[in-house]
């Protein structure tokens, strides 16, 4: 399998990222979104985080230009029907998903090949919906893509080793890790991640300490690089809720069950960097807990 143009669903946080990292590795890249602002935004955004890496001497003035070069935008789903690689990055909603899917199958080429860089949502299920479940597998970076080494690649149950081997190879092209995980809910990183922070949110929420002293007490204790309610509000509160939720109802253990906290900071609308305000206040020039 040739890959060489790659169609990204979503210019958020990960999809820009993901576009990022394909343009610089020589892919051709066509992102869309649902809005013309979305994607200009992901484009400043790409911009600076490359002038950023060339500012540091991790890659050249040329590289990005040529990268830049690389990446153009659609506000048309169809037109990603014409590329090798399709990695969906909307929102963690499986109803989401399953709708971009829908929406795309009738405009690909036979042979291309769908992924979703879903943290959670079960692959075999999202491919079950699509003409070829065979080509689908999950495809999770991190984040942000362009520092994080790890891609999780995810097998549903009718996906093909020559799909696999495919991507795996695109992973080392990309210069990152790749990790195989079973099709089990959260997939590894964040079965082992989410439950540390919702246990995290636990302890806050039964006052066992505030989130400064939880968070210095994870960074300075256990060589944490960030504290895990920093961490929460980096990732968004909406994500963790999410991915909580499927573990809660995937694995059914009373041990994933959501703190009502989280709960209650995602009703507020307080979903963390994203929106300004989580367990911190992001609004002034050094950000407050807010509990």
């Amino acid at each position: 399998m040739t890959i060489q143009k790659v169609g990204v669903v979503g210019a958020g946080q990960m999809g820009n990222g993901i576009a990022h990292v394909f343009a610089l590795a020589g892919y051709d890249v066509l992102m869309t979104d649902v809005s013309q602002e979305a994607l200009d935004k992901a484009v400043k955004l790409i911009e600076g985080n490359l002038a950023r890496q060339a500012s540091r001497g991790k890659i050249d003035e040329d590289e990005v230009a040529a990268a830049m070069g690389r990446i153009s935008c659609t506000l048309s789903l169809a037109d990603l029907g014409q590329t090798d690689l399709v990695i969906e990055a909307a929102t963690e909603r499986e109803s989401i998903k399953q709708a971009i899917f829908e929406d795309l199958q009738p405009h690909l080429k036979p042979d291309t090949i769908l992924t979703s860089n879903t943290s959670s949502i079960s692959i075999t299920r999202l491919a079950s919906r699509t003409d070829r479940p065979e080509k689908f597998i999950g495809f999770h970076f991190m984040n942000p893509v362009p520092v994080m080494q790890l891609v999780e690649l995810i097998r549903g149950i009718a996906t093909d080793e020559p799909t696999y081997k495919a991507l795996h190879e695109v992973v080392e092209k990309l210069g990152k890790t790749a990790a195989s995980a079973e099709d089990f809910p959260a997939f590894i990183v964040n079965r082992i991640l989410m439950p540390m922070i919702n246990e995290a949110v636990y302890t806050l929420y039964e006052g066992v300490g505030s989130v400064k002293s939880i968070d210095e007490s994870l960074k300075l204790g256990a060589n944490h690089p960030m504290g895990p309610l920093e961490l929460a509000d980096f990732i968004g509160l909406d994500t963790c809720l999410a991915i909580m939720n499927v573990l809660h109802d995937g694995l059914a253990d009373t041990k994933y069950r959501p703190c009502p906290l989280l709960t209650k900071y995602v009703e507020a609308g307080w979903l963390g960097r994203k929106t300004q305000r989580g367990f911190y206040d992001y609004r002034g020039e050094t950000p407050v807990p807010t509990r």
